[in-house]
């Protein structure tokens, strides 16, 4: 099974007459809300900084974005840019993780990293226009790739997040406080496989099924190729894989995904299902935005039963 990409691709491209995203966007998060498709994306410009931009759809093809960026550096923690939003809905709240490459890390001197820090961040909404920082997952150590789970499990609320190469999660009561005993390994890479046997990482939000969570996530291989798999992990311990797939949903095929700021690249923060349809937007080649579908239960019968 391979997600198929809509004939309207790319569907977001930069703005040249635009400071702030003049020259790349891409890696949005999207959400279904009120019946509108409402995207965050990465935008850099003429002073390389990344940022964060908004756009608006009817459906989910054709967008209507802001001028302004919605967030933006603020201090040295994230003076190089604010990286790969991922949105999620919980609880009336809207929270959008992020990765800050920053001047330094938030951390104790002991554990600092020389060169500045990439840091998981969360902020937080009530109307995807105006957010409020939180915090970090963790500190004092490269990560990224942090997505905050739609809904608590077992009382606690929960984000995967990436230490290099493996995927992790993490749990906390209060979205403020992540302490290490509460954080866990999931997979990794697969050094017989073609295309994950270097690092992997979250894509978007998980989606809920009744046979467990349902994961999107990127691999990477040797050749720095990036590619876009799933697996179902277990509602109650999303810990215990049930199912991984050896084969790729997405590969770069199109000449905007084989070329661009990186090339040999798709990258997606965003797989939010509307009806009975799973939309995965992506990044392509780190320069313009695609969309590729499927129906959810074509994806479930994938994990099932794909090799």
């Amino acid at each position: 099974m391979k997600l198929k990409r809509h004939p309207a691709n790319p569907l977001l491209l930069p703005i040249p007459t635009s400071s702030w995203e003049a020259y790349h966007v891409f890696n949005p998060s999207v959400i279904y809300h009120n019946g509108l498709f409402h995207m965050h994306y990465r935008a850099q410009g003429l002073d390389w900084i990344s940022r964060i931009g908004y756009a608006v759809s009817a459906d989910g093809i054709h967008w209507n974005r802001l001028r302004q960026p919605v967030l933006s550096p603020q201090d040295d923690f994230d003076a190089r840019g604010v990286e790969d939003p991922r949105v999620v809905e919980l609880e009336g709240v809207f929270y959008m993780t992020y990765t800050a490459y920053g001047k330094s890390v938030l951390g104790p001197p002991e554990i600092a990293i020389r060169g500045g820090g990439i840091l998981p961040m969360i902020v937080r909404s009530q109307n995807l226009i105006v957010w409020e920082r939180m915090g970090p997952i963790v500190r004092g150590e490269h990560n990224k790739d942090h997505v905050l789970f739609p809904e608590r499990i077992g009382g606690r609320f929960a984000a995967f997040h990436r230490r290099q190469p493996d995927v992790w999660i993490a749990y906390s009561d209060d979205l403020l406080t992540w302490r290490e005993e509460d954080m866990a390994p999931i997979f990794g890479p697969r050094p017989l496989s073609h295309w994950d046997n270097l690092k992997v990482g979250a894509n978007g939000a998980p989606i809920r099924t009744e046979e467990g969570w349902l994961m999107l996530y990127h691999g990477v291989d040797e050749d720095k190729v990036y590619r876009l798999g799933v697996c179902l992990l277990d509602l109650e311990d999303p810990t215990k894989v049930i199912r991984r797939p050896r084969q790729p949903i997405l590969e770069p095929k199109e000449l905007w995904e084989l070329r661009g700021d990186v090339p040999n690249v798709v990258f997606s923060c965003a797989n939010p299902v509307v009806g009975d349809q799973v939309y995965v937007y992506y990044g392509g080649g780190d320069h313009v935005i695609g969309l590729a579908t499927c129906s959810l239960e074509d994806l479930l019968d994938f994990v099932r039963h794909g090799s």
